[in-house]
């Protein structure tokens, strides 16, 4: 079963381009090496650039694990983590009730 997960954080104003960044990097990656990640978005607020959000579909619990357990994800919290304020990242998993998509 998918799993549909959203990751919540903010940064400090000083941060933004270094996490902006470490995205460019990172998801690049999760494409070409995650081919259980079946969607990986990454979104910056529009009225204040120093939120972000992360919408992940992964295949199922592997395909979770696996992404979970990179060196990728290592390298891409080591960069975002000193950013941070406001408290960590909130993920949250849904269930999916209905969709436009195939």
């Amino acid at each position: 079963m998918a799993i549909y997960t959203i990751a919540e954080y903010r940064v400090r104003p000083e941060g933004v381009e270094k996490v902006k960044r470490a995205i460019e990097e990172f998801v690049p990656y999760v494409k070409a090496e995650e081919p259980g990640t079946r969607m990986y978005l990454a979104w910056q607020q529009q009225d204040d650039a120093t939120r972000f959000v992360h919408f992940f579909i992964f295949e199922n619990e592997a395909a979770h694990e696996a992404h979970g357990k990179s060196e990728a994800v290592k390298r891409f919290e080591a960069a975002y983590r000193p950013e941070l304020v406001g408290g960590d990242v909130v993920f949250t998993d849904f269930n999916m009730i209905a969709s436009n998509q195939q």
